[in-house]
């Protein structure tokens, strides 16, 4: 099975739809075992199948419930890719003394390496950087919610070639810190956009239970990756079917997901490792 990693870079907030609502806040999809943000494959996957020439749809992604009662399918069928969610890898954070600072965790590079370790050769393969490792090297550091000291940072001077290239785009990464998963953790959260609304009735009036709401979402310049690849299905054409997907990811330079297109949401320029 071929496996490829592609990459999200968030040109305006992204809303995820997730299921808790604590008080007024409408929180955002997040992992169960690491409570991070992350988008859905089932989004990502719906986007591209609506992106896909019709005549290529059923064999890349399969039929639908749709076919199988109006259309005469007789069953279900599985398609020639898969889609894998979609993780945050380097995160941006406001600083009082640096304007913007990308932030990660051994955690999320460690799974990110993981995979991007594969498609290198063994002299080129990246190691852990260690916590407090900064591209800024030992400087008094301000951060939103976190004051860091120059003995708890570390010159880190490889740190690029941990930045996603094969897209201009990514240049605009040009501070980064490698936190604890702990503070990482804390300083997404605090970080996250956060848009006030409120209830309206007919006639753009207040509703008769009109109240002040905040729906969460990551904010733009955040970098996310998600893997793909070919199901057992394609029987030797793997090539020909990645290649397919591959034009589909080049057929439009930004994309949309997650929802509030209207409201220019969910933004994002996307290419292939």
């Amino acid at each position: 099975m071929n496996t490829y990693i592609s990459y999200l870079y968030l040109l305006s907030p992204l809303h995820t739809g997730g299921t808790s609502q604590e008080g007024n806040i409408v929180g955002i999809a997040r992992e169960s075992h690491s409570d991070l943000p992350y988008m859905s494959a089932s989004g990502i996957r719906g986007k591209l199948r609506a992106s896909t020439p019709e005549n290529q749809r059923k064999s890349l992604w399969g039929n639908t419930l749709e076919d199988v009662q109006q259309r005469g399918d007789e069953n279900l069928t599985q398609g020639s890719l898969w889609i894998g969610d979609s993780a945050i890898l380097w995160f941006p954070v406001p600083s009082l003394s640096h304007g913007i600072v990308w932030v990660t965790s051994q955690f999320l590079l460690r799974r990110w390496l993981r995979l991007y370790n594969q498609f290198l050769s063994e002299n080129q393969q990246l190691s852990l950087p260690a916590i407090g490792s900064c591209s800024l090297g030992r400087v008094k550091l301000y951060l939103k919610d976190a004051i860091f000291q120059p003995q708890q940072l570390n010159t880190w001077t490889e740190w690029r070639r941990y930045i996603p290239a094969n897209n201009q785009i990514t240049q605009t990464i040009d501070k980064v810190l490698v936190l604890s998963d702990a503070d990482c953790q804390t300083l997404i959260q605090t970080s996250l956009w956060r848009q006030v609304r409120v209830n309206l009735g007919e006639g753009k009036v207040l509703a008769d239970n009109a109240g002040f709401r905040y729906e969460e979402a990551i904010p733009p310049e955040t970098l996310m990756y998600f893997l793909w690849g070919t199901t057992s299905t394609t029987n030797g054409t793997s090539e020909t079917v990645c290649n397919d997907l591959k034009n589909i990811f080049s057929s439009q330079r930004n994309w949309q997901f997650g929802g509030q297109e209207s409201l220019g949401r969910g933004l994002v320029e996307l290419w292939n490792n």
